[in-house]
């Protein structure tokens, strides 16, 4: 199944959301939209195309009802999510969703792309857990590219699950939450050996913590 999901935020007015597939938006404020699953995706072959769109001088939160679940299909263990977002000139936006649980045996992979004016506002957060409970294997990885303006802000990638370089005898991750925020001064920061605040080139930050299962709902970048 193909879904295909857009919001655009805009001043003065409800964000707009066209949808269409296993994915929607629903207004839940002025400028807050939750994301609903309508049908049972991402399954093994599924695609997600999402776009999120906040106009200059808008304001967007983005949140969900409920964690997303990777299954296989008989067809195939892997499906795959775009996400764009465009925040333009003093807009903002704070996307925060529940997290992804990668089942037995599927893969997931998310590409996730992010435009910002120079002086937008950005929180972007991802949760991903490989297994539900009792469960083994599954795979995830994660692209982001993100750019300010035409100034290169973030290329990351991360991989886990069996197979990966993060998989060995010593250690193997199941787990991650990151955070992108824009702008952020603070200085680099280190939890622990597996949690760190790392500041980008171009301004920002970017936040990770991977482990064997998700924590409580502690925010990564305190600290």
């Amino acid at each position: 199944m193909r879904t295909e999901l857009s919001i655009v935020a805009a001043p003065g007015r409800l964000p707009r959301i066209d949808a269409v597939g296993g994915l929607a938006g629903r207004h839940t404020g002025v400028d807050t939209v939750h994301l609903i699953g309508t049908a049972a995706t991402p399954l093994g072959g599924d695609e997600l195309d999402i776009s999120i769109v906040v106009r200059p001088g808008a304001r967007l939160v983005v949140r969900s009802v409920a964690a997303t679940i990777a299954l296989p299909s008989t067809a195939t263990p892997l499906s795959v999510a775009h996400w764009r977002f465009e925040v333009g000139e003093g807009a903002e936006l704070d996307f925060d969703p529940e997290p992804t649980i990668v089942a037995g045996g599927a893969h997931h992979h998310t590409v996730t792309t992010v435009l910002l004016a120079a002086d937008a506002r950005l929180r972007l957060r991802e949760r991903v857990q490989l297994g539900r409970s009792g469960e083994d294997g599954g795979g995830w990885r994660g692209d982001v590219i993100a750019d300010l303006g035409e100034i290169p802000l973030l290329r990351h990638r991360l991989e886990l699950g069996a197979g990966t370089v993060t998989d060995d005898r010593l250690r193997a991750p199941r787990a991650l939450d990151s955070e992108l925020v824009y702008p952020d001064d603070r200085p680099a920061w280190s939890g622990s050996v597996d949690t760190v605040r790392l500041p980008l080139a171009a301004g920002g930050s970017l936040a990770t913590s991977t482990g064997s299962r998700l924590r409580a709902e502690v925010p990564v970048t305190v600290g």
